[in-house]
């Protein structure tokens, strides 16, 4: 389509009209796209950080209570997008399924924001001392944060892959652009995250949590405005006519049905549609694979129906990334500790810093994760990429694969270091005699920094890594869909947690023993979690090296018209990483 200037992906503007090139897209239109990360990212941030310290200290709520609760909310957050992807992918577009979610996140902000300021909707508090919640003050908090997870559905797989979107992957020079695409995003995102740990946190403890729930709802409504105003230069994917799940099961289905028949022996025998079909239709062809063989089954010319290599090869995708997403649950395990134990485990601690007075909310720890990836993003992409690429060929500097691969390493180091941490913890507590159960270690919050930093500076590679994965091996019309196996991921691993702290707690105070994760951290034994944790993520990562050493990325068939009529079209092999 670019023959008028149009782009070469068979992008079209809100209209449906061929997207002309120089007009719509690139950083000319992520630029109104990034404000609203920031600002969403605020919102979520402000309240997933201190969630923890208002269950426990507003509503009551016992340790092991909070941190379920709190995983289980972060769970929904980040697992409902897998239906916000399909009603994108299948029905409505990114567009406009982000636009209907959008206002109903926005809703679940704003009874929150009543929820905790309205005297009727929370309890009274007097000398940092509350009373027992009601179960309607109880039943309405809980309602406007899943109205909240609800909208998130809508707006987390959507957003991303439509700034994504923007970028021509049939241009060299867009997609050359669309690499440091991820990397600014999550610098845009966890900007957001350091305003809301940094100031938020402490906005919420120290002028009210209303205050401090009322400044992120106006920042998201505004930052929606500044979206809007961008809306002629967004391009936009048309939405596929078959469901992919549909086909999919379809895929699976003929495989089955030819199970006796014979495969034959070369690729180029199974069946597949003329090259001229994929470039009148503008959809990209999907070069075999050896990997889940049993699938080419489908292909087969002699069986009823068969289905294209290109069919197959997508299903092949969607395998091939389950596994790899398997692997990411355990270290999205470790880094649901962020908002739950790494804060009740800094709340027993020497929070004063220095002799100013200041009163450190513990939360505002977790700032330091983001900090660590300001810094280090623009070193990645800046310094590390260009210094790789010239050792390996590769435009990314390493593999995806690679890059996940470094982080999920990296989780192995911060559980180690928060292990050693809590060891040294509870040795001051026996050491210095502390009796009460409220009182606090006479250690400093900031022993806590190291394994926060170290957090950061792996999601540099862990997260990006991951998003960045899950969009580019996804099938052609199912990049939403696909960005839900990174959201999923930390969904499936909040509830992981969850699961995981509600077993060992029962195991371990099992015959009268005393948890692991009590109420009282202190005389509790956290060292231990920490350390299952730390096995945990040493098995994870064999286990990635042995699913990434069998991955085969996905190449694509790039199809061009030739500019004279008596001209052939020639394809040539799309660019995927070819190394672990």
């Amino acid at each position: 389509m670019d023959g008028k200037g149009y782009t070469k992906d068979g992008s079209v503007d809100l209209h449906g009209r061929p997207a002309l090139a120089s007009r719509t897209g690139r950083w000319r239109a992520c630029a109104f796209l990034v404000g609203y990360e920031a600002f969403e990212r605020m919102a979520f941030y402000g309240v997933a950080s201190n969630l923890v310290v208002y269950l426990t200290t507003q509503l009551g709520e016992d340790t092991v209570a909070s941190v379920r609760n709190v995983n289980n909310w972060s769970g929904s957050v980040w697992v409902t997008p897998i239906l916000g992807a399909y009603v994108a992918d299948t029905y409505f577009g990114r567009f406009w399924t982000f636009t209907v979610s959008s206002f109903v996140y926005v809703l679940g902000m704003v009874l929150l924001t009543m929820a905790v300021s309205i005297k009727s909707l929370r309890p009274t508090c007097s000398d940092e001392v509350c009373e027992k919640a009601s179960a309607s003050q109880i039943a309405f908090f809980y309602a406007a944060l899943y109205v909240m997870a609800v909208g998130a559905g809508g707006t987390k797989p959507n957003i991303s892959t439509f700034g994504a979107d923007q970028f021509d992957d049939f241009d060299p020079r867009e997609k050359k652009l669309k690499g440091s695409f991820f990397n600014w995003w999550m610098f845009s995102s966890f900007l957001g995250g350091l305003i809301a740990t940094l100031g938020l946190v402490y906005v919420q403890e120290n002028v009210g949590w209303g205050v401090g729930y009322a400044i992120p709802t106006t920042g998201i409504v505004f930052s929606l405005l500044i979206f809007y105003l961008g809306t002629p230069n967004y391009r936009h994917k048309a939405v596929k006519d078959a469901s992919p799940a549909r086909e999919m099961g379809r895929v699976l289905a003929t495989a089955f049905a030819n199970r006796r028949l014979k495969l034959p022996g070369d690729a180029a025998e199974l069946h597949e549609l003329d090259p001229q079909h994929y470039l009148i239709a503008g959809k990209r062809r999907l070069c075999h694979s050896r990997s889940f063989r049993f699938l080419d089954r489908a292909a087969i010319k002699e069986g009823p129906n068969p289905c294209t290599v290109t069919q197959v090869q997508e299903m092949k995708l969607v395998l091939g990334m389950a596994l790899v997403w398997l692997t990411t649950l355990v270290p999205c395990t470790v880094f649901a500790q962020v908002n739950t134990l790494f804060v009740k485990q800094g709340t027993t601690m020497d929070r004063l810093l220095g002799g100013s007075g200041f009163r450190l909310p513990a939360a505002s720890l977790s700032s330091f994760i983001v900090v660590s990836m300001l810094v280090a993003i623009p070193l990645y992409d800046r310094y590390f990429v260009p210094f790789m690429r010239r050792r390996t060929g590769n435009p990314r500097g390493i593999s995806l694969l690679q890059r996940i691969g470094i982080g999920f390493a990296s989780h192995v180091l911060v559980t180690l270091v928060a292990y050693a941490v809590e060891l040294r913890r509870l040795e001051v507590f026996r050491r210095r005699g502390v009796v009460s159960p409220g009182q606090v270690v006479p250690m400093s919050i900031l022993w806590l920094l190291p394994q926060y930093m170290l957090l950061g500076i792996g999601d540099v590679f862990n997260a990006i890594g991951m998003l960045e994965f899950f969009y580019d091996q996804s099938p052609e019309g199912m990049q939403s869909l696909g960005t839900t196996f990174f959201t999923s991921g930390i969904g499936a691993g909040n509830f992981l947690n969850s699961l995981l702290v509600t077993v060992v707690d029962r195991l371990t105070r099992r015959g009268g023993g005393r948890s692991w994760i009590g109420n009282d951290l202190n005389r509790s034994h956290l060292d231990y979690y920490y350390a299952f944790l730390m096995a945990l993520s040493a098995l994870n990562l064999a286990a990635f090296v042995s699913v990434a050493a069998k991955y085969e990325y996905k190449r694509e068939v790039v199809l061009e018209a030739a500019p004279a009529p008596e001209g052939k079209a020639s394809a040539a092999a799309g660019s995927g990483d070819r190394r672990v």
